[in-house]
């Protein structure tokens, strides 16, 4: 298990990029949107620091968290949300489209969840072991392709961990007006053991993950994961309906930063906060000196 200062570090790493990112799109060095991770980011730490080499990550729209919890490169990241030919998809993929050894993200709502099972079928069939985690929202849940996915895992025995990180809105649209029911039922009705909390501290993540990771691997059958967690940014860049002061709250209240930071001495956090700003400093300025792709190299 990594200490508590590696998991602040991977914890940290993610918002300051994320807060680097909204601080400097209004000034136009981005290319398209971009859906930030800020107050989920003890989710994508406490799930990906159990995979092993060979494991894949399916991430969504909102997937800078995964990608860099997954060990993914932060001038690289800059580079592709700035469309340089140095990102992580040579400026072809953006904010949303991401691939970097066996991570993978799609901006398609729900469509990612039927790639993520073919993908932890494909595994099973080549004997690897190895283990598929997908990332969804609670606004997924109304996609059809949702759940002929979980039927198929069910049947087919994938060994995937669907990992749902409900936030509670989807872009603007409160959970209460858009998923009846509760969403652990959505997995338990296909036969798919499933595990809920409502948690933003990345020890007690670690923990229930380290479990369900363990019992796919293990049994080569499929688990799901319900994270109840709080998105802090808005949707994507300006789309917030919530008020100032309930967000206020949710940072004062449900913070893992603030949370996992406690367990620090106070001056061992500061010293990886520096050393964390000058690190997402030096990226996005090296990212932005980048060239851009050139156009035979993007037509072809």
């Amino acid at each position: 298990m990594p200490d508590n200062i590696e998991l602040y570090r991977r914890l940290y790493r993610i918002r300051n990029f994320e807060e680097t990112v909204l601080d400097e799109f209004p000034s136009g060095v981005f290319f398209g949107t971009t859906h930030t991770y800020l107050g989920q980011e003890a989710n994508a730490v406490g799930v990906l620091s159990h995979l092993q080499p060979d494991d894949v990550v399916v991430s969504n729209h909102r997937c800078h968290g995964h990608y860099l919890a997954y060990g993914g490169d932060l001038h690289g990241l800059f580079a592709e949300l700035m469309g340089r030919s140095t990102g992580v998809c040579g400026g072809r993929g953006g904010s949303q489209h991401l691939h970097w050894r066996n991570f993978y993200s799609n901006g398609v709502l729900g469509g990612t969840v039927p790639l993520a099972t073919g993908m932890a079928l494909a595994e099973k069939m080549r004997s690897s072991r190895a283990v598929t985690v997908t990332f969804l929202g609670d606004g997924t849940l109304g996609e059809g392709v949702v759940y002929e996915s979980l039927n198929i895992a069910s049947l087919w025995q994938a060994p995937i961990l669907y990992v749902v990180e409900n936030n509670r809105i989807a872009q603007t649209t409160s959970i209460d007006l858009a998923v009846a029911g509760n969403i652990p039922s959505r997995f338990t009705a296909f036969g798919i053991p499933c595990l809920e909390m409502d948690s933003s501290d990345v020890l007690e993540i670690y923990t229930a993950a380290a479990r369900l990771i363990g019992e796919v691997r293990e049994q080569a059958a499929p688990r799901a994961l319900i994270l109840h967690t709080c998105r802090f940014g808005p949707h994507s860049k300006g789309d917030d309906t919530r008020s100032p002061e309930q967000v206020v709250q949710l940072r004062r209240e449900r913070d893992p930063i603030t949370i996992h930071g406690s367990r620090l001495d106070s001056a061992v956090r500061m010293q990886v906060d520096v050393s964390i700003r000058e690190e997402v400093t030096q990226a996005f300025e090296r990212a932005l000196a980048d060239p851009k792709p050139v156009l035979s190299s993007i037509a072809g």
